[in-house]
């Protein structure tokens, strides 16, 4: 899933714009909109949809029927704490988990890209086009790309392990209990990528 979306991605943005920008003249501007659009904002947000879909969901439901079926109050009862036993795995593995799929996914965003850019005829060769990435990219986009990654992980994290516990539920209950993270952690995730969007205008 995560390998098609970078393939689509890296046609629909990169080789639109190695289209048109070719059209202007305006490819020194390439490596730009590379940066601007795949690796600081697309990429990351797409990572966190992608693993709030595929894992975030799942979270709710493996622990909302948890609590449904006493299980939670059982390891209590045994002197297990829940929070470290269950949710800290969770919280820990989803925020890594969205840091390498978000890597993952962009540079297979890159890759395809620039297949679309040979598919099209656009005369650059792969180290002026990975040159122009480059010269676009400094420190501090590695910097907020990875805090960016791994605050997405890690409050999809909290929010759905937080739905799946917070109260006592009925198994019927589950499934609304699922949609309702899944749509507090895109609101979250929305909210992070604009606060950083803020901190790259400072910087």
């Amino acid at each position: 899933m995560f390998l098609f979306v970078a393939f689509v991605l890296g046609f629909l943005v990169i080789g639109q714009t190695f289209s048109v920008a070719a059209h202007y003249g305006a490819v020194d501007y390439i490596g730009t909109v590379m940066v601007t659009v795949i690796i600081r904002e697309l990429g990351p947000l797409l990572a966190a949809v992608l693993a709030l879909a595929r894992v975030g969901a799942a979270y709710v439901i493996e622990l909302g029927t948890a609590r449904a079926l006493g299980e939670v109050e059982a390891l209590e009862a045994s002197g297990i704490d829940p929070v470290h036993y269950l949710v800290m795995p969770r919280v820990i593995g989803i925020t890594l988990g969205v840091f390498s799929l978000t890597v993952y996914l962009i540079l297979a965003s890159v890759g395809s890209g620039y297949l679309c850019v040979f598919l099209q005829d656009v005369p650059l060769s792969p180290g002026d086009y990975f040159a122009e990435l480059a010269t676009s990219l400094n420190w501090i986009d590695f910097v907020l790309l990875a805090f960016k990654a791994c605050l997405f992980g890690f409050f999809i994290g909290i929010v759905t392990c937080y739905h799946g516990l917070a109260q006592p539920l009925r198994v019927e209950e589950v499934s609304r209990r699922a949609i309702r993270a899944t749509s507090q952690c895109i609101v979250v995730c929305v909210l992070i990528d604009a606060i950083f969007f803020l901190a790259y205008l400072v910087s």
